[in-house]
């Protein structure tokens, strides 16, 4: 009887044993991680302040990087690569306070962080890595794709410095909205034209990246999800639920420029979910038409009298101009200033 009763709670004991190795072995491969990226920022704050020399305006010669990469690579053997030093070095330079670092963060991941070049977009990655458990490769691509750039062109001046000290937290549907979205992991040759099915099987096929393009809280529930009305039949594109909004998220795909019919027919879709598919919990439905064009006029008329959550947004097939996001970025911040400097001029007079 023993036996017996050894025998049937035995697979319950190796997976009970497994388990705890497995927490085990995270923990233990989370402390080290700690450890070494607080290592790396003590060495950072060394090479700093040595030389500073007390004096904080003055410059660092390229020629100390070099001699204490040959140096320490020899001393201590791999690891002390002049661009894992640099890295070190603005690492501290961007975190001077060490209890700002967060622990979900790997090496690897501060390395990718301090390529960007802007303290807001440091900030950002950091804040946003962390809120979405991005591995080091979901990290380029963001990066690559300018996520910062594109989600603060829909925010004004304080938002934006919300953006990037806090992340992207999701608390409304404009929340969703990149400026624009990025489908390059859809692999489209320039020059190719696809029909909308052609669009959405490709979405359907890359799914998972375009998922993370969406970003934190979708849920898939289904393609050409069908609504009928009136004796009609009508197809949402893509159908989606947002885990922190609590809703319905209906997307429209277009293959040119979106038109005012498309903002009514999607309004219809909301209508529809508000009425029909929304239980009790469930907060209104949202909408995203994406276009490859959109006019900003026909969007403030067109969206005018509508109480429904539509949001309309372009997207490319390709990685956006770097350059050009950050001449548009630059020009919005200047822009609120300006116009924060004419309120209060307006207010003294």
């Amino acid at each position: 009887m023993n036996s017996s009763l050894s025998q049937e709670n035995y697979p319950g004991l190796l997976q009970g044993i497994g388990q705890l190795l497995h927490t085990a072995r995270q923990q233990a491969a989370q402390a080290v991680n700690t450890l070494l990226v607080q290592t790396y920022w003590h060495i950072g704050q060394y090479i700093v302040e040595y030389e500073q020399g007390g004096n904080e305006k003055a410059e660092y010669g390229s020629g100390l990087l070099d001699r204490l990469s040959k140096d320490l690579s020899a001393l201590h053997g791999k690891g002390f690569s002049r661009s894992n030093i640099y890295y070190m070095r603005k690492l501290y330079l961007n975190f001077q306070n060490s209890e700002t670092l967060s622990h979900k963060l790997t090496w690897s991941h501060y390395f990718e962080i301090l390529k960007a070049d802007e303290p807001l977009e440091v900030s950002f990655y950091t804040r946003q890595t962390a809120l979405e458990n991005w591995s080091v490769r979901e990290l380029k691509r963001q990066m690559k794709s300018m996520l910062f750039h594109r989600l603060a062109l829909s925010k004004n001046k304080d938002e934006v410095l919300r953006l990037a000290n806090q992340g992207n937290e999701l608390q409304k549907p404009e929340d969703l909205l990149k400026e624009p979205f990025v489908l390059e992991f859809l692999n489209i040759p320039q020059n190719h034209t696809l029909t909308e099915t052609q669009l959405e099987q490709k979405i359907i096929d890359h799914l998972q990246y375009f998922i993370l393009e969406l970003g934190k809280g979708f849920a898939f529930i289904a393609r050409q999800y069908r609504m009928s009305i009136g004796g009609k039949h009508f197809y949402a594109d893509l159908l989606f639920y947002h885990r922190i909004l609590k809703c319905f998220v209906v997307i429209d795909l277009k293959r040119g420029a979106i038109s005012h019919q498309d903002i009514g027919q999607m309004n219809l879709y909301l209508n529809y979910f508000a009425k029909e598919e929304n239980v009790e919990g469930d907060n209104q439905p949202v909408g995203i038409v994406l276009g490859a064009y959109k006019d900003h006029f026909l969007v403030e008329y067109a969206t005018a009298s509508i109480t429904n959550k539509i949001l309309l947004a372009k997207y490319l097939l390709y990685l956006p101009d770097k350059d050009l996001l950050s001449q548009q970025l630059d020009r919005l911040l200047q822009q609120e200033e300006i116009q924060q400097q004419l309120t209060v001029g307006d207010a003294d007079e």
